[in-house]
């Protein structure tokens, strides 16, 4: 009875809209707009209609192609200039409050081919009416308030809070909604015209990394999918955690992959776990300005996803917070069975887009200061939330990277070379990393200085060991829920943490990083630049902390450094200079080419109470800093929902010191070389270069 009245607001809905393309009652300058919505609603409901009777997935590559390039077509580059999806598009033609209001609307109704595909009506109804209804506004006497159109915004984002949100909490947890996985498993992956089937914007980048997955022999696809859910599995057990009271796992990965993907399921379903793959997230009520979480594609435009992701701001109060808050309670009271067998997910990411330089857009829709402090209380209340049905103390995780071709006509080497680093001796290097472990294991602080340029100088505060024969302070870090393997990592002490941390280019996320340089005190950052914006030669610094705010700290202007790092990868570091794609790696990879330090939170947030022993059978108990210890008291000031790594490379690197209590001091790495004894292992890649 309720989809039959969802259905009956749904044809009622595209009745009244299909009339916007004939009358003329609202002012001819806002025609435009409500056309060029309406053209693409009706698009996705003819993609809902073919999804309905069968035909969408019956579709051949080449129709795949155009229906895709159909309705991606006014956000990708060539067309974005002049589309209402562009928010400085749509101020300079409907005005600046109309403007902006109205890209977000445009925005949030592109969400209807994800819907469409999906089969989502409620989805499709909740944009056609708040659409409807501000088509209403436009057609009265008088042209509307800003106000009144932000009012209509505002209810429909509130209203529906309930519905969007609880589906989010659902496809994280629920392996009923098998959307996906019914493509990925069923298909014919051959024949590409799959991808076209999953709605998300299909590149020629997914054509050629799917098809060069399927020229590689079966045992190849074999080492990668066991290489990444063996890494899974061994989390559980190097975490003493016990995998076997978990049904499902999470799969978020890039569309493309699927051939490895539908091999790694079959590993997890023979580990007893069901897999589920939530998509990336497509409307502003959960999307993270930091990126999409879930399976996803190649964006058609990263300056079109970079104006729209603070989107939220439309609607960000006090009382949509709360709103929200009580909704994600909910939500997960209703799923908590399935969220109680959930183990984590398991992540793949790929690498080798060329770096993006955002246009900051003065009408684009950004946080004032107060919004930006609700969604940062939104964070930190909603985690405990997570927590209590899904407790961190409880699930694992896997991450692993591959090259897309973007990189470059050698992708097929550099794509052997990545599996040869996935795939490294795990007994070799967690033997070398030991003896690094033994001397930090001596040491007060470590000294880290950069080379030439780069203008590192940090003194890290390492914990204290009560008992040396059966404690560390730093983890043997080897290939399970990080690959590929090649660290050692500890929770800095927090005072006397001090100094420049600087990097000449990091790539994090989308975005490329030049110059960064952020400076600490007592294990917090005070100030954060780059040097990514000039204008008449001089760098506008002021830009580029803000980019660093929404791009590294997730908003927060000051957090803890919550990891100190040396990466012992020097085999994936020699990979980068032989093909000079340093700049185009993960920070998954670089974080194991020379020493990396975390802002946000620890290694260890929301498990920091469980023990965790070292291969050697010592216990690491660096677990807490100053600011996750709060838990025990407000765990809102313990967390902040962040971990972002930044690793200073090799040939950037001075020195790095393990510094006792007397003042002497050990060196590990000298002019960008590992010189204790018994590590020439790891400088044999080194000399490759």
């Amino acid at each position: 009875m309720e989809q039959d009245l969802i259905r009956e607001r749904y044809d009622l809905s595209m009745a009244r809209i299909r009339d916007f393309l004939t009358e003329e009652t609202v002012p001819e300058v806002y025609r435009d707009y409500f056309k060029k919505v309406t053209e693409l609603i009706i698009q996705c409901g003819e993609v809902l209609k073919a999804k309905e009777d069968g035909s969408l997935d019956k579709m051949t590559l080449e129709e795949g192609r155009a229906l895709n390039q159909k309705l991606y077509a006014d956000v990708l580059p060539g067309a974005y200039e002049t589309s209402y999806a562009n928010p400085a598009y749509a101020v300079q033609t409907l005005g600046e409050e109309y403007g902006k209001l109205l890209s977000y609307l445009y925005a949030e109704i592109r969400a209807d081919i994800v819907y469409a595909f999906e089969g989502r009506v409620l989805d499709l109804v909740i944009g056609n009416e708040a659409l409807i209804e501000i088509y209403n506004l436009f057609e009265g006497e008088a042209l509307p308030a800003a106000k009144e159109i932000k009012d209509v915004l505002y209810w429909s984002a509130s209203d529906y809070c309930d519905v969007t949100l609880t589906y989010r909490v659902r496809e994280g947890v629920d392996p009923t909604l098998d959307f996906a996985k019914k493509i990925i498993m069923e298909s014919e992956l051959s024949d590409l015209s799959y991808l076209y089937r999953f709605g998300e914007y299909i590149s020629p980048e997914e054509e050629k990394i799917a098809a060069f997955l399927n020229s590689l022999p079966e045992e190849e696809i074999r080492k990668m999918a066991d290489t990444y859910t063996d890494g899974y599995i061994r989390g559980f057990e190097v975490m003493g955690r016990d995998l076997s009271k978990k049904k499902t796992a999470a799969i978020r990965y890039p569309v493309g992959m699927e051939r490895m993907v539908r091999q790694a399921v079959k590993n997890f379903e023979v580990a007893g776990l069901s897999v589920i793959f939530p998509r990336g997230a497509v409307g502003s009520i959960n999307r993270n300005p930091a990126g999409r979480g879930g399976y996803t594609s190649s964006s058609p435009n990263r300056q079109y996803d970079y104006d729209h992701r603070y989107d939220s701001a439309v609607y960000m109060d006090k009382a949509f917070r709360d709103r929200k808050i009580g909704v994600l309670k909910t939500a997960y009271e209703q799923y908590k069975e399935d969220a109680a067998v959930y183990a984590g997910p398991a992540v793949i990411e790929t690498f080798g887009e060329p770096g993006f330089e955002p246009v900051n857009k003065p009408e684009a829709w950004a946080f004032t200061e107060k919004q930006q402090n609700l969604y940062l209380e939104y964070r930190n209340l909603s985690m405990p939330v997570v927590n209590e049905y899904i407790p961190g103390d409880e699930t694992s995780f896997t991450i692993i990277a591959f090259p897309v071709p973007a990189i470059g006509e050698k992708f097929p080497e550099i794509f052997q070379e990545t599996i040869r680093i996935n795939t490294l001796d795990y007994e070799l290097y967690r033997d070398m990393q030991q003896k690094i472990i033994d001397v930090l294991d001596t040491a007060k602080y470590v000294e880290v200085i950069g080379k030439g340029e780069n203008r590192t100088n940090m003194q890290v505060q390492l914990a204290a060991l009560s008992d040396p024969e059966k404690q560390t302070k730093f983890e043997n870090c080897v290939a399970d829920v990080n690959i590929p393997l090649g660290e050692v990592f500890t929770s800095p002490k927090l005072a006397g943490t001090n100094g420049i941390l600087n990097v000449g280019t990091v790539y994090i996320g989308d975005i490329q990083y030049r110059n960064l340089l952020m400076e600490f005190k007592d294990g917090r950052v005070v100030s954060a630049v780059c040097d990514n914006f000039a204008e008449n030669g001089e760098i506008d610094k002021e830009a580029g902390h803000r980019l660093i705010v929404q791009g590294i700290m997730n908003g927060h202007e000051i957090l803890p450094l919550g990891e100190f790092a040396i990466g012992t990868n020097t085999t994936a570091y020699a990979m980068a200079e032989k093909f000079g794609i340093l700049d185009r790696l993960p920070i998954l990879i670089v974080e194991k080419m020379g020493p990396h330090f975390a802002v946000g939170d620890t290694c260890y947030s929301w498990s920091e109470d469980s023990p965790m022993y070292n291969p050697d059978g010592k216990e690491m108990i660096a677990r807490d800093n100053e600011v996750s210890i709060l838990r025990k008291e407000d765990v809102s000031k313990a967390y902040f929902g962040v971990h972002t790594d930044i690793t200073i490379p090799y040939k950037e690197l001075e020195r790095i010191s393990a510094v006792r209590e007397d003042g002497t001091k050990v060196d590990l790495i000298l002019d960008g070389r590992f010189v204790l004894a018994g590590l020439d292992e790891l400088n044999r890649p080194l000399g490759e270069e």
